[in-house]
């Protein structure tokens, strides 16, 4: 399994957190009891990567002749880790959409 392209779109999705999260807090969004946007998305990041992670090992494990380890989990554990990938995807993509309309706003 090529994990290149999905190693890199976790880097480039930790990047962008972390620099989400060197900005300082508003008072208002503390006070007021909001939630910070960098730990949700740093917490999806752990989740993805946690859940391709998983599937990986599981997948090695069947390859490898393990009896506790039989086809149907492998295969529901692959696709859950592919669908959280594409959704984290398409959660990039909407905030790097979402930065361009804000970047091309007249002021």
């Amino acid at each position: 399994m090529d994990t290149r392209g999905i190693d890199q779109m976790l880097n480039e999705l930790r990047s962008v957190s972390q620099s989400a999260g060197n900005k300082p807090a508003t008072a208002g969004s503390e006070a007021a009891g909001g939630v910070d946007f960098a730990q949700v998305l740093q917490n999806a990041l752990v989740d993805v990567s946690t859940a391709s992670k998983e599937a990986r090992a599981m997948a090695e494990s069947f390859s490898a002749g393990d009896p506790n380890v039989n086809l149907q989990d492998v295969m529901v554990d692959l696709q859950k880790a592919s669908l959280s990938f594409q959704q984290m995807v398409q959660v990039r993509n909407r905030l790097v959409t979402a930065y361009q309309d804000i970047m091309n706003m007249p002021v």
